[in-house]
């Protein structure tokens, strides 16, 4: 054996060798790709006699985390809460691969295209993990010649981005979306992506929140007006996008020194993104002397006009801001844009938390004809809910003690007071499970009562079977609410019928908020 270690660790210095001497007289790329596969594939053989364990440090990787059943609840309170809604506006449930072709996603999201991992080559596709969940929506649509289709998906999605892990930003995390693909009237269903959200964030109770809307014509109208030429309007729009971050001062630097803006423009723009408010800025920026010459902005604010009276009917206007610093970064969006904002701290233990964004789409109506060979149109409209931030908002009320969570559904502990009666323990389970009870036991032979019942009174499980020698002599079992500790004896027979009677008893207090 060593002389075979020696053997290859000689041939593995030849082989490096070569390669640099290739590197260094620039030999071309293949040639050099090519030696220093051999190179690697003769360090795979390497290995050492008597290696112990290997040492490495434990942890997830850069921007990602592990979920602890308490973690994991409240994330699936959250997601069925949303899914109610979804289902109760028609949507349907698809899904899609975690990772597409490269090209599918290449210049589809301007500048954030270089937070996109790219996978190393297996000798087949070239591959990306995907960004988002509506480049591939809008993939799915054109290689399927769908036409309509109202879908919500909820999946993980991944961005080389630097994550904020305290304030829900990660490197791969749970996007929530819900689109409308179809050709319908203007605004309509726009509106109801707007009602969709108010519902959520209803639902969710976890603070007060704005709607802010703008459109991308106003948006690319008010740029024209401002002088901007228009093969900058995409790099203004991303760095107006940041406004919600930066002070203008900031944003006014970057237009001007990075993205070749004129000065004079980028103040006459500052005038404009400081507005907001709702049917008296539309108003006024109809007639405004400057956006009223370009046809751009008049459509853009004609739109809001529309979209701020279908907001008025679904009686959500009163949530809606008219905001002209919203810019939305995406280069796909191509009319109404929407973000969700909370408007105060969040109280979190004793001290206060500011979220930000927990919401944000809008329309993009040329995206899927970008993957259709005679470029047909599929207009979109849809809205994606940051899960992750209301996540992130719960989990610290938790371990600040704001809330409690009850991690198992169990409802029913089969119990024994005494030894030896597995096996009549584990009868009352098939019963109960047969009957579709929610119930579990100990899985020890014959475990203590007082472990049985802390086990019931942690674990948050409402009531016990306590089975004893007397009472299955005289046919009989007891049942225990673990709350009140109170216990009344039931008939063997009759065990199925009276634990259902008092769950449904028991659920009945929590819906009128008895305790």
């Amino acid at each position: 054996m060593a002389d075979s270690q020696e053997d290859l660790l000689l041939k593995i210095q030849e082989q490096g060798d070569l390669v640099r001497k290739l590197k260094a007289a620039k030999d071309s790329n293949e040639r050099v790709k090519e030696e220093v596969s051999k190179l690697l594939a003769l360090k795979a053989q390497l290995v050492t006699e008597d290696a112990g364990p290997q040492k490495f440090t434990l942890k997830t990787p850069k921007g990602t985390r592990d979920y602890n059943p308490q973690q994991m609840t409240i994330r699936n309170n959250v997601l069925d809460k949303i899914i109610t809604v979804f289902r109760r506006h028609g949507a349907e449930c698809i899904d899609t691969p975690v990772f597409e072709l490269k090209d599918v996603l290449t210049g589809k999201y301007g500048e954030d295209s270089k937070l996109i991992y790219d996978l190393k080559d297996q000798g087949g596709e070239i591959l990306s993990l995907r960004y988002d969940l509506t480049v591939p929506l809008a993939r799915y649509l054109a290689m399927n010649k769908i036409t309509t289709l109202k879908r919500y998906h909820i999946a993980k999605v991944y961005r080389r981005d630097n994550p904020a892990m305290t304030r829900g930003r990660y490197r791969e995390f749970y996007q929530c979306d819900f689109d409308i693909a179809g050709i319908y009237d203007p605004m309509v269903p726009d509106a109801e992506c707007l009602k969709v959200v108010t519902e959520i964030l209803e639902a969710l109770d976890i603070g007060q929140y704005i709607l802010k809307v703008n459109h991308r014509r106003l948006l690319d109208g008010m740029f024209e007006a401002c002088g901007v030429p228009a093969d900058k309007f995409r790099t203004t729009c991303s760095t107006v996008d940041k406004l919600d971050k930066s002070p203008w001062e900031e944003v006014r630097t970057e237009m001007i020194n990075e993205k070749g803006v004129s000065p004079d423009a980028a103040d006459r723009i500052g005038e404009y993104v400081r507005l907001n408010g709702s049917t008296e800025l539309v108003e006024k920026l109809l007639k405004d002397e400057k956006l009223s010459k370009v046809k751009a902005a008049l459509e853009g604010v004609e739109a809001i006009k529309t979209l701020l009276q279908y907001c008025e009917l679904f009686g959500i206007k009163d949530k809606i801001l008219f905001d002209l610093s919203l810019a939305r970064g995406l280069d796909y969006y191509t009319g109404v844009i929407y973000e969700a904002v909370l408007t105060q701290p969040i109280k979190i233990g004793n001290e206060e938390q500011t979220v930000g964004s927990i919401a944000g789409g809008g329309r993009y109506d040329n995206l899927v004809g970008m993957f259709d060979s005679k470029n047909k149109q599929v207009p979109c409209v849809g809205v994606s809910i940051g899960v992750e931030r209301i996540f992130s908002v719960l989990e610290a009320k938790l371990a600040a003690g704001d809330i409690t969570v009850r991690t198992s559904d169990i409802d029913v502990y089969v119990a024994s007071a005494q030894k030896n009666f597995l096996e009549e323990r584990m009868k009352i389970c098939a019963e109960l499970w047969d009957a579709g009870i929610k119930t579990e036991q100990s899985y020890k032979k014959n475990p203590k009562m007082l472990n049985q019942l802390q086990h019931c009174e942690e674990n948050k499980i409402p009531l016990a079977v306590v089975l004893g020698d007397s009472e299955l002599k005289r046919g009989v079992v007891k049942i225990r609410n673990i709350t009140t500790r109170e216990e009344d004896e039931v008939p063997r027979n009759d065990l199925v019928q009276e634990i259902k009677k008092r769950i449904d008893n028991l659920n009945l207090n929590q819906l009128n908020g008895a305790t």
